[in-house]
């Protein structure tokens, strides 16, 4: 297998592992409280994070300042992401779970005003009402009807999502952080965060099937750390194009993982509205890139042939080399 093919087929497989994620959660919700649930996918994925760090050391302090600094609010809004969202997956299907919190993809650039030259245009708009529309079939169902609780959940989720993302973004600017410390640093405040509610709850925890504890695991493990390794690893070796192109994949792997194991039925209306997600956040996504890339066009120097006193031939223009600003990377685990 080449080297591109390698790396295509890791960003597909971590887009899979996080389409399945919602489904691990509804699995996991079912058989433990919201709370608990998410105390031991943050304690496991702490305890992993801690061991990759110790195993990295090698004389370097464990952290710096900047990743201390900017590590603690992000894992506060990172744990209110993941509070919303697994309340929301624990009350609708896992597909609709998917699909509506790629959202994220089209509210991101909203809110983020980073590396953005002048406003977004309007076929980014026009994209985010399609997305706006697919929202509205999903939660349709088989008619339109009031919305289920879990769907404005994950409609809530995508909107704590994309500030988190922009937040990211905002911090980290011009700082030198590395991602795998700053990741463990936010699986530490959420591990905080979560054990006062779920204390009493430690024994149910302990108690649990191995069915559940594999969930948990898989939740912790593979959907965080292995996803954001992985993904590390990949986004060095090929382009952020392709990368996102490949990444944007999730909300398919959710609906098909979500048919095909989890026994969700998508409606006429619901199957289009999966569709129109699927096309409008890949059309924002596509608009706001090439936005933010677009070179800055300089005003043309003034023209001083005529000036009086000036020689009658006129000096030969320079070359204007006006270079694309570089897009923002930003950290984000499922």
């Amino acid at each position: 297998m080449s080297d591109v093919r390698r790396t295509d087929a890791v960003l597909l497989l971590v887009a899979l592992v996080w389409g399945s994620s919602y489904l691990s959660a509804q699995t996991a919700t079912a058989a433990l409280p919201v709370l608990l649930v998410l105390f031991a996918r943050y304690a496991l994925s702490a305890l992993a994070c801690l061991g990759l760090v110790a195993s990295r050391r090698r004389g370097t302090r464990p952290w710096t300042r900047d990743e201390l600094r900017i590590g603690l609010p992000l894992g506060v809004t990172q744990a209110a992401v993941l509070v919303v969202e697994t309340y929301g997956v624990a009350h609708t299907s896992a597909a609709n779970a998917g699909l509506i919190i790629s959202l994220t993809i089209v509210l991101t650039p909203l809110l983020d005003r980073g590396g953005r030259r002048g406003p977004l245009p309007a076929s980014f708009f026009a994209a985010t009402a399609v997305c706006v529309l697919a929202v509205g079939l999903l939660m349709s169902g088989n008619g339109f009807h009031e919305p289920r609780l879990g769907d404005l959940l994950m409609l809530g989720a995508a909107l704590i999502r994309a500030v988190h993302v922009a937040l990211v973004g905002r911090l980290t600017a011009g700082r030198s952080v590395r991602p795998l410390q700053l990741t463990t640093v936010q699986t530490l405040v959420g591990t905080v965060l979560f054990l006062p509610v779920a204390a009493h709850d430690l024994p149910t925890l302990v108690r649990s099937d191995a069915a559940t504890w594999a969930q948990l695991v898989y939740l912790a493990l593979f959907c965080s750390v292995f996803a954001f390794l992985a993904q590390t690893w990949a986004v060095q070796r090929t382009s952020a194009s392709r990368a996102s192109l490949l990444l944007g994949t999730e909300p398919v792997w959710a609906v098909a993982v979500g048919v095909a194991l989890g026994g969700d039925h998508l409606t006429p209306l619901t199957g289009l509205g999966a569709a129109l997600m699927v096309a409008g956040t890949y059309w924002g996504q596509a608009v706001e890139r090439a936005h933010r890339r677009a070179p800055a066009h300089r005003p043309p120097p003034p023209d001083t042939s005529d000036t009086p006193g000036s020689p009658d031939t006129q000096d030969t223009p320079g070359k204007d080399s006006a270079c694309p600003s570089t897009p923002t990377t930003t950290l984000t685990t499922t």
